[in-house]
């Protein structure tokens, strides 16, 4: 199981959060963040923390719509970035190997 902290906009205390309860019913999470793991994929750790995120594709073309309940909304031109330890992800999360000691980051911005 991972462990995963959510943030919302409006709040600035993070909790703790395991697998089950990972959505926020208000559905406006706009940070995840979970350690990483030797051997898995940031997009394998995702899905234990979030089993309710939403990906379209599978594998290197794996794409994240949704996390904690909160869609990516195209009409304000949103979408879920990646980062390992503050630095945006340089291949996707179906790709990425994770490291023990590595924090793992989605967030939600615009371009």
């Amino acid at each position: 199981m991972v462990s995963a902290t959510l943030s919302a906009p409006s709040d600035t205390a993070s909790a703790g959060a395991s697998a089950s309860d990972t959505a926020s019913p208000s559905g406006d999470v706009e940070t995840l963040s979970y350690p990483g793991r030797t051997g898995a994929t940031a997009l394998e750790l995702l899905l234990e923390a979030d089993p309710s995120a939403e990906v379209t594709g599978e594998g290197e073309n794996a794409f994240v719509t949704a996390i904690g309940g909160r869609a990516a909304d195209d009409s304000k031109q949103e979408f879920w970035a990646l980062s390992v330890d503050g630095e945006p992800a340089q291949v996707g999360a179906g790709t990425l190997e994770t490291e023990d000691g590595q924090e793992i980051t989605w967030t939600l911005e615009t371009y």
